[in-house]
């Protein structure tokens, strides 16, 4: 899947959008409108002179959004539901989030139970949440000792009993900010949350994503981008960060 440049990616989050049309924001050299354009071609807009505008068959929110959160020309699951995350990267996200023995860890959105079994072979009780049933039964299968809840974790109340949060939450329409911000509610004073985003939090301008780095940095926590290829196991390069925010 061809990938696209970050310079790019911030050319397209600054566009402004009018239903199907595509309008370029600043003054962009040669070369990156060249890029630039070469990319919204490809995911279906054309140029119209008279509209001053690249103009898609349908929503260009639509067209413009998936590109934005993975980096790539089109998408690779539906909806960004979830990107499986590779054991080894599961592994280290267990790591980076100091667990000890006996501690309670939630894993927000669940999935097939990756980040939930690297967490547990560091000696996590865990508590998860999935809305997929079939997703929820596979987890379970590996974690038959963990308590797995089918739901939608937005909607659950917030219960601050947890040492640990590590998740890899959906990508779609910046629900994985949405996902992290709400999980800080189920830390406990000192606890701590590892998250897998999408890399679009460490450059996106929205007032969500501003606002999301700057409660990083207020908690003493990090972003870093993961190198290319981290989710190549699970056939995408799309492209990633790890946030660690300190509660």
């Amino acid at each position: 899947m061809p990938q696209i440049s970050e310079d790019v990616l911030k050319v397209l989050d600054a566009a402004t959008l009018e239903g199907a049309k595509v309008f370029l924001t600043g003054a962009l050299d040669r070369k990156l409108y060249t890029e630039t354009n070469k990319v919204l071609e490809a995911a279906g807009g054309k140029w119209n002179r008279s509209a001053k505008a690249h103009v898609f068959d349908g929503d260009a929110a639509d067209a413009l959004e998936p590109i934005i959160l993975t980096g790539e020309y089109s998408r690779t699951k539906q909806d960004f539901g979830q990107f499986d995350t590779p054991m080894d990267l599961a592994t280290n996200v267990a790591i980076i989030a100091r667990i000890e023995a006996g501690m309670q860890v939630l894993e927000p959105n669940i999935g097939v139970g990756n980040i939930a079994f690297a967490a547990e072979r560091q000696g996590a009780v865990i508590t998860g949440f999935e809305i997929d049933v079939a997703r929820a039964a596979k987890a379970h299968a590996v974690l038959p000792k963990a308590t797995i809840k089918v739901t939608d974790f937005l909607r659950e109340a917030a219960e601050p009993r947890f040492d640990r949060v590590v998740m890899n939450p959906p990508f779609a329409k910046q629900d994985d900010i949405r996902h992290a911000l709400h999980a800080l509610r189920f830390l406990k004073p000192g606890g701590r949350l590892v998250a897998i985003m999408s890399a679009g939090v460490m450059f996106r301008e929205n007032k969500l994503s501003s606002e999301f780095r700057d409660l990083v940095e207020q908690s003493s926590g990090s972003i870093e981008r993961l190198p290319e290829g981290a989710f190549k196991a699970s056939g995408t390069s799309v492209n990633t960060c790890i946030v660690t925010i300190n509660a």
